[in-house]
């Protein structure tokens, strides 16, 4: 007979067996896991400035390709979201295609980075690798795909150097910093930031995963390691549950003058929106994108709501804008199944069609 609760004696009882089973065949599959990473594609070092790298990833045939697709990720966590596992990569599909994919790697800030500023990252650091890439291909600009943060700097640097960028693709890219929406812009545009920065110096990456993981509380500190219980027999699933939380954790800190700055332009003023972004003194206006420009957002993202990246659509000089909505999350779009199924193909064939020789 059931109860109140919609759930009887038996019921819990039976309940209360699977998962002593559960757990007792998670401790049979526990010692036999592996030891995970991130990372499943083959790159070469091609460029280097101090920390900062960039790769070529290798496929598993030559690219078709004759011009480079070089990924700028974001400062606040690895790059190899784009590339976690064989059939979890971004760059893999991508590959697969006939992609000349490229990922510049900002590296692990020490205290001696502290004061480098956003100027450094566009003007020096990316500046450099499209250079270094553009000699190497033989081509005088770039296809560049940025990725969160990223793709706000990409377009930051499509607006300085458009000479330089062939097309541009943004993904889950915060552009409209001020949309009712984004509880993680609400927290940015509270705090003291030059407290915050004149006092740690380098932020340190556990503060930022923190702040991020309260943006779900429930959901990314509680439901997701319940959950675990369900897995704990499934080896490959366990495997692919630790190689997620590995890169979660895996944060850089980042370099305090340039979160400064970053906060202040982009979460306090909405610079790119109101006006007046400067990197290094050069004034950053979207307007002077006008190579083709495709824009990727996911439909339930926590962190870039999709209005957020859609406001690009009446900033940027170009005529020829197209949006691609993704039904997922921020994460989701570069790990999910249904992302391997769409998203590469999407880039892919969006790139063919501005292929100009």
């Amino acid at each position: 007979m059931k109860g109140p609760l919609g759930f009887s004696p038996q019921d819990l009882w039976q309940e209360t067996l699977a998962l002593q089973r559960k757990l007792a065949e998670g401790l049979k599959v526990l010692p036999g896991v592996d030891e995970v990473d991130y990372g499943a594609t083959e790159r070469q070092e091609i460029w280097r400035d101090g920390r900062v790298v960039l790769y070529r990833f290798v496929g598993e045939r030559p690219p078709t390709s004759k011009v480079p697709l070089l990924i700028v990720y974001a400062l606040v966590n690895r790059p190899y979201m784009v590339d976690l596992q064989a059939d979890r990569s971004l760059v893999k599909g991508l590959l697969a295609q006939g992609e000349d994919v490229y990922v510049l790697d900002w590296g692990y800030p020490d205290r001696s980075e502290r004061y480098l500023t956003l100027e450094d990252y566009l003007l020096r650091y990316l500046d450099g690798a499209v250079d270094a890439l553009r000699r190497r291909a033989g081509v005088p600009a770039l296809d560049v795909l940025g990725v969160c943060q990223g793709g706000t700097f990409s377009l930051c640097y499509a607006a300085l150097r458009p000479a330089k960028v062939r097309n541009l693709v943004t993904m889950v890219t915060p552009v409209d910093f001020h949309t009712a929406d984004n509880m993680l812009s609400s927290w940015a545009r509270a705090i003291d930031v030059d407290l915050f920065v004149d006092t740690l110096g380098n932020v340190p990456a556990d503060l930022m995963n923190a702040s991020y993981l309260m943006l779900k509380p429930f959901r990314l500190n509680l439901q997701k390691y319940v959950g675990l219980l369900d897995i704990l027999d499934d080896k490959q699933a366990l495997e692919d549950f630790l190689r997620m939380e590995k890169w979660i954790f895996d944060s850089p800190d980042l370099a305090g003058e340039a979160f400064r700055e970053f906060v202040k332009q982009f979460y306090q003023r909405n610079a790119l929106v109101e006006g007046g972004a400067q990197i290094g003194g050069e004034v950053v206006d979207l307007s002077r994108i006008r190579m083709p420009v495709l824009n990727i957002y996911a439909e339930q993202d926590h962190l870039v709501p999709p209005d957020s990246s859609r406001a690009l659509a009446t900033l940027v000089g170009t005529k020829d804008y197209s949006e691609l909505g993704f039904r997922g999350g921020h994460i989701g779009i570069y790990v999910s199944g249904r992302a391997q199924r769409e998203v590469p193909g999407a880039i892919h064939r969006w790139l063919r069609e501005h292929d100009r020789g």
